[in-house]
């Protein structure tokens, strides 16, 4: 329902409320620092550093990584895009202690005067279909400095009953309720991630499983 242009402004802002309390609680901004740590590796931290997130709603997963970046003295700056102007909006309210420059765009249209030292996107490939999908791997690796990581859903029927319970008794947003077992029912398994990233092109990579039932993709570009 979220993918849908007809979804009150409202609604959306609850719902990213919740996933953030989710990415909190049941570590998805974990698995969002594993991938910028590794990347991180191929990285000058003397030098600033230009963080990119496609699909970056709200901001909360760029709140979670410079927070990290504050403690760990890391200069960096960050690039939201997000579809959604009233998404990009919100997030410029609520991330305004950010350096960040926002864009509301459909990623593939962004061009950049300086390529990103870092791209990454969190729960957001199950939103498209394998063709996009494909385009989006390449156009990730085509435009990160060094190298892009994927945080996203692993199918399991363990995970979708366990969120569909979670959400009917802790969530208040409807859209909560349908998209995040739907969201499981669409992740994706190892083996299939493997094939995607085969065809895309795209072979100096990493896989691995995170809780609570994720994948980390971290590509290291050369």
């Amino acid at each position: 329902m979220l993918d849908e242009d007809d979804i009150p402004f409202i609604d959306i802002q609850q719902n990213m409320q919740e996933l953030n309390t989710i990415n909190t609680y049941l570590g998805g901004h974990a698995v969002s620092l594993a991938g910028l740590k590794k990347l991180l590796q191929l990285v000058d931290r003397t030098a600033p550093i230009t963080i990119c997130e496609i699909g970056c709603g709200g901001g909360d997963n760029l709140l979670a990584l410079a927070s990290w970046c504050t403690k760990n003295t890391i200069n960096v700056n960050f690039i939201g895009i997000d579809i959604k102007l009233t998404c990009i909006e919100f997030a410029q309210q609520q991330c305004k202690t950010l350096h960040a420059t926002w864009i509301a765009s459909d990623y593939a249209a962004v061009t950049f005067q300086q390529k990103p030292t870092i791209i990454f996107s969190s729960l957001l490939c199950h939103h498209f279909k394998e063709a996009e999908l494909l385009q989006m791997l390449q156009w990730m690796k085509q435009h990160a400095e060094k190298g892009f990581f994927i945080n996203d859903l692993h199918r399991h029927q363990l995970a979708y009953y366990s969120i569909k319970l979670i959400t009917k008794v802790f969530s208040n947003s409807y859209l909560v309720k349908n998209d995040a077992p739907l969201s499981v029912a669409r992740g994706f398994k190892k083996k299939e991630w493997e094939q995607l990233l085969n065809r895309a092109g795209i072979d100096q990579y990493s896989l691995q499983w995170k809780w609570a039932f994720r994948h980390l993709i971290v590509y290291q570009n050369g």
